[in-house]
């Protein structure tokens, strides 16, 4: 690897796989140049997905630290590097993996862990960042009202408590 082509190739590979989130490998074979430019809109702003060489793609993750992607370098190659939210990515992928049989997920890696394909998947079924937020907001909304009504019905529970046991007293009180 001593053509500074080369070099240079997997230097920037190398840095794309650092400052990703998560590299997401796919075999492309059969699909047309109109496809992969459909592919690369529907992975939406924060990915790249990029035609890679084999070889050097796979020196580049070592250097990055990542190997345990190996076994994937085979066959046409191509990689989507996600620096934004993983699932929005992951969807792209499936969705046009559903419309577009030549695509094959093969695997990837997310934050350093190495997924499968169906882990992939799954990734994929799960609910973006924003919205899984913002159940947990609502979740946290409705504790907190809960908390609330139980806070404001003690010291009314408590003054009905006061008042039955001062008239049980009248009434005790004024048998006698």
């Amino acid at each position: 690897m001593a053509r500074p082509d080369k070099a240079a190739a997997v230097a920037e590979l190398t840095d794309q796989f650092r400052n990703s989130n998560a590299a997401v490998l796919t075999e492309y074979r059969g699909l047309t140049v109109a496809q992969l430019k459909t592919l690369r809109r529907s992975l939406g702003e924060n990915a790249q997905y990029a035609v890679v060489k084999n070889t050097l793609t796979k020196i580049a993750a070592n250097e990055a630290g990542i190997t345990t992607l190996d076994d994937l370098f085979n066959g046409p190659t191509a990689v989507a590097f996600v620096t934004g939210d993983p699932v929005e990515s992951a969807k792209g992928l499936r969705d046009f993996a559903k419309d577009n049989p030549n695509l094959v997920i093969k695997g990837g890696v997310l934050d350093g862990k190495a997924l499968s394909a169906d882990e992939i998947k799954k990734l994929a079924d799960l609910e973006s960042r924003e919205v899984l937020l913002s159940k947990l907001a609502g979740a946290m909304k409705g504790k907190q009202s809960q908390a609330a009504s139980v806070f404001q019905a003690l010291p009314s529970k408590l003054v009905r408590t006061v008042d039955a046991l001062r008239a049980k007293q009248d009434e005790q009180g004024g048998a006698e």
